[in-house]
């Protein structure tokens, strides 16, 4: 029987790259749909899911995609409020690649460090990836200092990772100039920049220096880089004494990972693929 994969994309246009990655990952009929809102997703749900017997559904996944995470988040919901009993299919989120870039920066982190002896600083910590990141990192025993340029949102993005993970360590952070990353930085062993695409958030006088500063991961893959002096291509560069990974350096697991969650979907019919989810596939592969 063949692997249908269903991708529901919450933008006027499917994601082109989603689409190809699909399709490296080996499914043999790709259905994609735009346009996707909690409001008109059901039909696709049911037609997902009545049109094979319970035995087969395993054959049939779903992709949720966009540009927008939070729309992406609601949808991703909306799929599971519409299953019943065995009628399901198997799902995975990962609208604006958040949840396989996320995984993939924090499993580079983790090649160099401990995370329980770890302090991490996450630039951007309230965007999709930065707090998602910030999620992963918590759950492995990290201390996570939580950036924003405000600190409301940077306390609202801790308090709903305070809800996923039990006894997370995190300190919120308003970034109003660069001498408040300097002194964050001085028990700081991991800094992660998540922010916008070609906004320098960190300038190289203000992490080169730090002591404790082990590991650097820039995910910004447009000009300028969001940590100056990391290269795009930087995968575990020594700068300084400083491990150094740009967007590119942590895109080849990331897209390891996509791949290999996608093909996941098929091996049972009840998978539901989020943020910790996506990021053990991404252990497993490392094993």
């Amino acid at each position: 029987m063949k692997k249908i994969l269903i991708q529901l994309d919450t933008d006027t246009h499917a994601s082109s790259f989603d689409r190809v990655v699909a399709i490296d990952a080996g499914v043999d009929e790709l259905m994609s749909y735009s346009d996707v809102t909690p409001v008109n997703v059901e039909p696709l749900v049911h037609g997902a899911m009545f049109t094979r017997g319970p035995k087969e559904l395993n054959n049939t996944a779903l992709f949720v995609g966009g540009s927008e995470v939070h729309s992406g988040e609601t949808l991703f919901q909306k799929i599971q409020n519409t299953f019943f009993g065995p009628m399901r299919v198997s799902v995975m989120m990962d609208s604006n690649g958040s949840n396989t870039t996320a995984a993939a920066a924090v499993l580079a982190a983790g090649k160099h460090l401990d995370f329980s002896e770890t302090t991490a600083l996450v630039l951007g910590g309230t965007g999709p990836v930065g707090q998602r990141a910030a999620q992963l990192l918590a759950k492995r025993g990290a201390k996570v200092i939580l950036a924003s340029r405000s600190i409301e949102r940077a306390q609202a993005a801790c308090d709903a990772i305070d809800r996923i993970v039990e006894n997370a360590q995190l300190t919120p952070l308003a970034l109003k100039d660069h001498k408040q990353i300097e002194e964050a930085n001085k028990s700081t062993n991991l800094i992660i920049s998540a922010g916008a695409a070609g906004v320098k958030l960190l300038p190289a006088a203000c992490w080169k220096p730090m002591k404790q500063l082990k590991v650097v991961i820039d995910l910004n893959a447009v000009p300028p880089a969001g940590i100056e002096e990391v290269d795009v291509m930087d995968k575990a560069t020594d700068r300084d004494g400083i491990l150094c990974y740009g967007a590119i350096g942590v895109g080849g697991t990331k897209m390891k990972i996509h791949k290999a969650a996608i093909q996941k979907l098929f091996e049972t019919n009840d998978m539901l693929l989020d943020t910790e989810e996506i990021y053990q596939i991404g252990v497993e592969l490392q094993a």
